[in-house]
């Protein structure tokens, strides 16, 4: 893809926070807040979209103490806030004196050109008024959404915020999560090459399980902001999660401040998340076979898999069944410190096999050892009893 440039730059916006308030009515405490944007500093991530201020005045506070929080501590990740781009939100963002301003507006494909006028007016004068507030402050607008709004009137929307209103950043948001990852590709591809003088910033969402795919493909389509979050908690089910893009672009070249590496880290910033979400909904979002974090990402099965060459995790655990190889049953009985004859391996591995299917379930670790012992040699097994 011609957009794969090794080293191009991608920043990323973090919008647990938000998108987190976003999740089955789950609400983050301010102290819940900080603990969060103490996780994204620490991770390198660019930009925490820390809240909606118009929502309520004490939201705005919040919002504002975390900026405070930021710059006390001299963190180097900037705040950002949400509003719908009207005077009234506007002004509420402004006193919060960030200087990351974020507002989203919804673009139906049967508008009119009085309506296009009228918007386009309104939108002028709303924007004016924040730079005479904010000077310098940076200033995003998401269009809603691209997945049903038109391509032309996409375009003509993109160059009127792009180009007559100097808006620095374009959001482009799936926001019905029905897009597909071509569909994402060939959408953000043609606004990128319409010379628009604003960066343009990618926003999925997962009702069909394409978000983390579709936010990695608008970046290759030449978006340079990603937006996700936290195992991508937001609306309904979620946007692109945070870890995985950024891993993916990271591994073909792009070049992301954020600490992939740092797995460790990302373990804890995610349970914590997943505690919160647990403690407020009843049900965690890091299930058995969540991406990376949940427990089956280490587990293998199939004989092929015992190679080693397989999975994310460098951690690995074998359940044994009727798919099982030697290989395998070997891994596993070392593992778990099983006395067993080498020679007698295919033995084992046949009886595990036959068992399993016999049973119709994967063996237990007592039914595994009862097998190994009676496939040692008898003067082994007698000193192992």
């Amino acid at each position: 893809m011609a957009d794969k440039i090794p080293g191009r730059k991608i920043k990323v916006i973090d919008q647990t926070l938000r998108e987190g308030m976003q999740f089955q009515g789950l609400v983050f405490s301010l102290e819940q807040r900080i603990k969060l944007l103490e996780f994204q500093e620490a991770l390198k991530v660019d930009v925490c979209q820390a809240g909606y201020p118009s929502a309520h005045p004490m939201e705005a506070k919040i919002v504002a103490r975390l900026a405070a929080h930021a710059k006390a501590n001299q963190f180097k990740i900037r705040i950002a806030a949400l509003g719908r781009a009207m005077v009234l939100d506007a002004k509420i963002l402004c006193d919060t004196g960030l200087d990351d301003l974020h507002f989203h507006l919804q673009v139906k494909n049967t508008i009119t050109k009085d309506e296009t006028s009228r918007l386009f007016h309104d939108l002028g004068t709303t924007m004016a008024m924040v730079r005479t507030h904010r000077p310098g402050a940076a200033l995003s607008i998401a269009m809603l959404d691209i997945g049903k709004t038109d391509r032309r009137l996409l375009t003509d929307w993109a160059r009127f915020l792009s180009q007559d209103l100097g808006i620095d950043i374009l959001s482009l948001p799936d926001t019905s999560g029905i897009m597909a990852p071509n569909q994402v590709y060939d959408s953000i591809r043609v606004l990128s090459g319409a010379g628009l003088k604003a960066r343009l910033s990618v926003h999925c969402h997962n009702d069909h399980g394409m978000a983390s795919a579709n936010s990695v493909m608008g970046i290759l389509a030449g978006a340079d902001i990603l937006e996700v979050s936290a195992l991508g908690i937001g609306e309904r089910n979620g946007i692109g999660d945070l870890f995985t893009t950024a891993k993916q672009l990271k591994n073909q070249g792009l070049n992301l401040r954020v600490d992939t590496d740092n797995i460790a880290l990302f373990r804890k910033y995610y349970a914590y998340v997943d505690a919160i979400v647990r403690e407020q909904t009843g049900a965690g979002l890091i299930q058995t076979h969540t991406p990376v974090f949940g427990e089956a990402v280490r587990t293998h099965v199939a004989g092929t898999h015992a190679l080693g060459n397989f999975g994310t995790m460098a951690e690995e655990k074998f359940y044994l069944n009727l798919l099982c190889g030697n290989r395998l049953v070997e891994k596993y009985l070392d593992q778990n410190n099983i006395p067993h004859g080498k020679t007698q391996l295919s033995q084992i591995t046949a009886a595990v096999k036959t068992q399993s299917i016999t049973r119709g379930r994967r063996l237990t670790h007592d039914e595994i050892c009862t097998i190994a012992a009676s496939g040692l040699p008898r003067a082994l097994n007698n000193k192992t009893n």
